[in-house]
């Protein structure tokens, strides 16, 4: 079983690699401001681009795999094409995985709703993924871009999972934890990424919904995403990438609403999450993966987005090894009644290394919060703790915290940093914070040099 799954995983990845051609289609920079640097946006442009309707590739409603069929062949016509638009009528499209090329825009039209599978059968063979920061061998996510230039997913329409399988995924038996514990070994001794196979046992590792992994150009906009599997949107090791005016709704285990990781030159706008887990989770690897990876996750900038739900509205970390750097949240809105713990939560512990530095957040408006404005915590290990030993030990610096202009309702407290000892949290500053009450304590810190609250 293992050596089959093993050969399919080479042929699927040679597959994948394949996915560059020659563009017919345009690209637009995007300019965006922030307080440090930031590069221009380039995102693909696919306004004059040829149509491909899957129906004119044997979809019929109802019929899985005449839809799944049709859709991976207009994906390959409109790649082969140079670019196109591959068209999701109107109506509801029961698919399995999506697999998408360069130079192609899934676009859903109005009243279009592309229900994914949750038979797991329907996203193997396994791809080259990630699980919370480690790399291995897992379930395909239900939209996946390997290595793929100018990908777009746009329009009126709606991305749907069937849950049923999932949501009984959700829990964490020993079964589970026994091969995350060994997926973890594996990463920690640098085992190779196709030795990590985590299909056809009892991991049970749920796939990611969109993923764009070592892509770039990537566009987002328009369309509503319902229910998911596992991280929502996952930019990793990508890009370029604007993901905007696009509304999230999923409350399973482990929903954040984006993830960025070690990615770059990103712009989140004018979306509405509803989540189960994190907002926006900014990541960058886990440990020795990351490590060897070496790239952060920089100049990401997040704007004019509302919360209905979510554990924080800017989560950073657990996983940032690679390091994070350039986080720019301006003018964005926790809704009274959001269930929220905190609006900005940075969180590591002593296996991580990597850094944070050089965090904006400015004209956040809130109702009640749970926890705080600012949460840091330097020893978050989860069940991680127990479960598995320090190979190495790596301490985090964090520093160039500023959170300003911020109005919110009840809370705990304003600032509850636990620094490590051996390497404080260092310039936090905070301006112009206003809340109705506190119930705790303003402020909560310790192991802090240079923290100013004005």
């Amino acid at each position: 079983m293992k050596n089959t799954l093993f050969l399919l995983t080479l042929v699927a990845v040679s597959n994948l690699c394949s996915c560059t051609q020659k563009s017919t289609i345009g690209n637009i920079e995007i300019k965006v401001e922030a307080p440090f640097e930031m590069p221009s946006i380039k995102v693909p442009d696919f306004t004059s681009s040829e149509k491909f309707p899957i129906t004119d590739f044997g979809a019929v409603l109802g019929n899985q795999e005449k839809i799944s069929q049709a859709i991976e062949k207009a994906i390959d016509q409109a790649n082969k094409a140079g670019g196109g638009m591959v068209i999701i009528p109107e109506g509801e499209w029961i698919t399995g995985k999506i697999h998408l090329k360069s130079n192609v825009n899934l676009h859903l039209n109005n009243g279009a709703v592309l229900l994914f599978s949750d038979n797991p059968k329907d996203y193997l063979p396994p791809v080259h993924t990630t699980w919370e920061g480690m790399e291995c061998f897992n379930y395909s996510p239900l939209i996946y871009a390997y290595e793929c230039q100018n990908v777009a997913i746009t329009g009126e329409g709606e991305l749907k999972a069937k849950m049923d399988v999932w949501e009984k995924w959700f829990t964490r038996p020993p079964a589970h934890m026994n091969s995350l514990k060994r997926l973890y070994n594996l990463a920690a001794k640098d085992r190779p990424v196709e030795e990590r196979q985590m299909v056809g046992d009892s991991a049970n590792l749920r796939p990611h919904f969109i993923q764009f992994n070592r892509s770039e150009n990537i566009l987002v906009e328009g369309i509503t995403i319902t229910n998911s599997p596992f991280w929502v949107i996952h930019p990793y090791l990508s890009k370029d990438i604007v993901i905007r005016n696009v509304k999230v709704k999923a409350h399973g285990h482990n929903n954040d609403g984006v993830d960025p990781e070690m990615s770059q030159n990103i712009l989140i706008e004018n979306c509405i999450f509803d989540q189960g887990d994190d907002a926006i989770a900014v990541k960058s690897g886990r440990n020795q993966d990351a490590w060897r990876l070496n790239t952060p996750t920089k100049n990401l900038v997040i704007k004019n987005c509302t919360v209905k739900n979510g554990h924080e509205l800017l989560a950073i970390g657990s996983e940032l090894s690679g390091g994070i750097e350039n986080v720019f949240v301006d003018s964005c809105e926790v809704l009274e009644g959001a269930k929220l713990n905190h609006l900005v939560y940075i969180k590591t512990n002593e296996r991580r290394g990597g850094y944070v530095k050089n965090i904006y957040v400015s004209n956040i408006k809130s109702g009640k919060i749970d926890k705080g404005i600012l949460g840091i915590e330097t020893d978050v290990l989860y069940q991680w703790r127990d479960l598995v030993p320090t190979y190495e030990r790596r301490l985090t610096p964090i520093k160039d915290i500023f959170i300003t202009n911020v109005v919110a309702k009840n809370v705990d407290f304003i600032s509850h940093i636990n620094g490590n000892q051996e390497v404080p949290v260092k310039h936090i500053q905070l301006k112009n914070i206003k809340v109705d009450s506190i119930r705790e304590q303003e402020l909560i810190n310790t192991n802090v040099i240079g923290f100013d609250i004005k």
